[in-house]
């Protein structure tokens, strides 16, 4: 039997749209000849959720969302149909957590139990819940972030007009001085603690000559005889009375000049006579004093 063009045209379009219906839910994660196992997720809450949805146990993911569907019982709960890959077990006791990410994609994580023996059978149904986790405690904070919202605007504006004050320009600007000089003064503070460094063994040495030499002067101090040396000089100072009162009297010659005024005047006298003696003596010398060369002349 020969294909006609149109044959081959119709069995293309057929593949292409299988084709295409295979890779849409490959995407989605789901699989057109499926042979997962089936379990059942019921929330009170299932917002964002959706078919496709991934499913994750301990950060792996183990299946999909085929269905969602809403259970008209008087509980009012959202049944999540979820395949799983068949080799995935889950214990008695798992429960399920509605998490969501960064860019706000909703996913399953399964809370795995402890129970390593009795799993559930395909077909059953374990309880749902939603995540508390950082997405949820940002939900809950955006009324106060709302509220505080008007207040940054507020505090940005004020911000501005400090940041376009002249005088914080002129602040940061003495600032940056200031911090210079604290270099600078730094610096002199390490040359001056480098240079004590040098000199201080040289001072210390000095400082223990001195104290040396001031433990040797307090051990001759301490050797001095204070009592004799205080007999001697109360005995000086005996010695000098006794002489002031000699001068003070008329005995002795030092007494007599220093009191007898007819000496005194006897003695200003005898100045004054040779004085004119000697005056004399240098206008005529010829009177004193006769040379001749070739002897004596008669008069």
């Amino acid at each position: 039997m020969k294909l006609t063009k149109e044959i081959k045209i119709a069995l293309a379009s057929i593949v292409g749209i299988v084709t295409l219906f295979l890779g849409l839910q490959f995407l989605k994660g789901l699989t057109g000849f499926s042979n997962d196992n089936t379990i059942y997720v019921s929330f009170s809450d299932a917002t964002g959720l959706s078919v496709s949805s991934p499913v994750y146990a301990n950060g792996y993911r183990v299946g999909v969302v085929k269905s969602l569907n809403y259970d008209y019982n008087p509980h009012g709960k959202i049944v999540a149909e979820v395949g799983l890959n068949k080799e995935m077990r889950v214990p008695r006791g798992s429960r399920a957590e509605l998490a969501s990410d960064l860019l706000g994609n909703i996913k399953i994580n399964l809370v795995l139990g402890g129970d390593p023996l009795n799993m559930i059978a395909a077909g059953d149904t374990i309880s749902g819940a939603m995540e508390v986790g950082i997405m949820t405690k940002v939900s809950e904070m955006m009324p106060v972030i709302l509220d505080i919202a008007p207040k940054l605007d507020s505090i940005m504006i004020n911000l501005n007009v400090l940041l376009a004050d002249p005088a914080l320009r002129n602040t940061l600007h003495n600032v940056e001085g200031m911090t210079n000089n604290l270099n600078a003064t730094s610096k002199e503070l390490r040359a001056l603690s480098a240079t004590l460094n040098r000199e201080m063994p040289a001072m210390l040495h000095k400082t223990n000559g001195v104290l040396d030499n001031t433990q040797q002067l307090t051990a001759n101090l301490s050797a001095v005889d204070v009592a004799e040396m205080t007999a001697k000089v109360n005995k000086t100072l005996a010695n000098v009375e006794q002489m002031t009162q000699k001068l003070n009297s008329n005995e002795g010659t030092l007494g007599l000049l220093m009191r007898d005024k007819s000496l005194y005047n006897n003695l200003n006298a005898t100045a004054a006579s040779a004085d004119s003696l000697m005056k004399d003596l240098k206008a005529h010398p010829k009177r004193y004093v006769h040379f001749s060369v070739f002897g004596k002349k008669d008069k």
